[in-house]
């Protein structure tokens, strides 16, 4: 009898586990067919059963995802040709609007800290959809702005809706997609954040033109419309398999950390500023990053956990990469000061000539997975930095003399070296990420590609305004009068930043990348051959 109830009572516990959970609970990922599929290898996430989309929506995911990117990364970059019509009607000089175009960036570094904690938290789909909410109802509220007081409190609500966005999105990218597609993923949603900066200057000056700088912002509307649309049809809602409590001192470090070194880039990259002002503020920044660095070895539950820097593909990203992104940063922020200020052109005609580097950034990603897949990561990364650097220089023997074709050879080989070099750094960072990881990593490569935006901008004005000294100059306050011979230097001294930035990436190991593809032509060639 004993033996028959316990019979029952095993059939009991079977039929209760087969049965189906309910929409209330979470499912582990490896126990959901359907859902493993989509989050391959991803013990330690937590999908929500009412979210599980069906396996053929992974492949849209990195679209989705580049979507939203070039919408935020593109609003960011437009603004700065509506600054003098803005001003206008807000009845305030440009630099006045300085002060949103800083609360922006200072909300970025924020908020972006404490993204995967979040996500971890609250599940990718729901704050990914909220924060496009948020960005979309900041965005009508910078269009319908009438003051600079009302433009800068619009624009805090933006960066906070961008901070979650851009670091989110990339999470559910490299969550959901499996490693033999992670390469082509990575190189879809990177380039919204090559091609913005590009593309950005002469699409804000055509709306300001010819229609009103308020479009700039509206137009996100529809866009964020569609978006959320997909989202709510197509992305998982993954989740930390373990709520983690939130390292509030970690919060308060990171972000006064990345506050002071983003404003210290800011303040550098201002002609009317005191640079030592400037430095001191980014070193105090580096300083309390320090400290952050150190509270997080000691604490359980980190915020931003830099234990994943001990993983050598993913630490040359981020530490290596960080000095290539400073140095090739520096160009798009040189290069229009050189065609308007050196060589004379209009802001639309630079912008044009602006154009040569976005064909060479959007060519290069229908070649970028292939070369990857031939030559392996570390070859290719250390020809397409050397590469960046010889021809950042090579924009500084530029002149208005110059033949047109040779002007724009230069310019489309430097757009085809970054993209290169932004993708594979994308890439190869999660390689050897493992998914309980995964987290910490997208949220700790955001901070530091965020903080290397900023510090590209400032060392080249810093550059620049070094140049102008070198060369027995004097700008002026606030004025912008610089020769041929100041971008001959500025160029020189970005260029041999880039170059030096080559050493690490010969410390790359020959089959890194390998996991997701890197070098695997290559390899079956030699084991066919062989």
């Amino acid at each position: 009898m004993a033996r028959g109830l316990g019979i029952r009572n095993n059939a009991k516990r079977a039929r209760a586990y087969l049965r189906k959970p309910s929409d209330h609970q979470p499912v582990r990922v490896a126990d959901c067919g359907a859902a493993a599929s989509i989050a391959p290898h991803n013990p330690g996430l937590l999908m929500s059963n009412n979210a599980s989309p069906a396996p053929s929506a992974a492949r849209w995911l990195p679209y989705i995802v580049a979507g939203t990117f070039f919408m935020e990364y593109l609003d960011t970059t437009v603004i700065a040709t509506a600054l003098p019509q803005m001003a206008k009607s807000f009845g305030v000089g440009p630099n006045a609007l300085s002060l949103g175009m800083t609360a922006y960036m200072l909300a970025l570094a924020i908020f972006i800290p404490v993204s995967g904690w979040v996500a971890d938290r609250f599940g990718s789909r729901t704050v990914f959809f909220g924060a496009i909410v948020v960005f979309i109802v900041a965005s009508v509220l910078c269009g319908m702005s009438n003051s600079v007081a009302e433009f800068t409190a619009a624009r805090v609500l933006q960066g906070a809706g961008g901070a979650m966005m851009v670091p989110v999105g990339r999470l559910i990218v490299v969550r959901s997609t499996e490693k033999s597609r992670l390469m082509q993923a990575i190189s879809t949603i990177t380039w919204p954040a090559i091609a913005a900066p590009v593309i950005g200057p002469p699409v804000g000056g055509f709306i300001t033109t010819y229609a009103s700088w308020r479009w700039i912002f509206l137009l996100n509307v529809p866009f964020g419309l569609c978006a959320l649309v997909a989202v709510a049809m197509l992305v998982p809602n993954l989740k930390g398999a373990e709520r983690k409590p939130l390292d509030v001192m970690g919060l308060v470090l990171s972000g006064a950390s990345l506050t002071a070194v983003l404003y210290g880039a800011e303040l550098a990259s201002q002609p009317a500023s005191n640079p030592w002002l400037a430095g001191g503020i980014v070193l105090a920044g580096f300083l309390i990053g320090y400290i952050a660095v150190r509270h997080a070895a000691g604490h359980p539950h980190p915020l931003i956990d830099f234990s994943t820097l001990k993983i050598p593909t993913y630490s040359v990203t981020v530490l290596t990469g960080s000095l290539t992104r400073i140095g090739i940063g520096a160009v798009p922020y040189l290069m229009p000061l050189l065609f308007q200020i050196g060589f004379g052109l209009s802001a639309f005609k630079s912008g044009l000539l602006l154009l040569a580097s976005a064909l060479g950034n959007l060519g290069m990603k229908a070649l970028t997975t292939r070369i990857l897949r031939r030559y392996g990561f570390r070859n290719v990364s250390i020809v397409a930095v050397a590469t960046a650097g010889i021809f950042t220089i090579a924009c500084g023997i530029l002149t208005p003399d110059s033949p047109l074709a040779w002007v724009l050879l230069v310019v489309f080989v430097y757009g085809v070296a970054r993209s290169m070099q932004f993708s594979l750094l994308a890439t190869l960072a999660y390689a050897d990420v493992g998914q309980p990881q995964m987290s910490a990593a997208s949220t700790l490569w955001s901070a530091a590609a965020q903080m290397t935006i900023g510090l590209g901008i400032a060392y080249g004005a810093v550059a620049l305004r070094a140049a102008a000294a070198i060369n027995g100059e004097t700008t002026g306050t606030g004025s912008l009068h610089f020769s041929l011979d100041d971008f001959r230097l500025a160029f020189l001294f970005a260029g041999v930043l880039t170059l030096v930035s080559v050493y690490g990436y010969f410390k790359v190991a020959r089959d890194a990348g390998q996991s997701v593809g890197g070098g695997s032509m290559r390899q079956d060639a030699s084991q066919k051959s062989s």
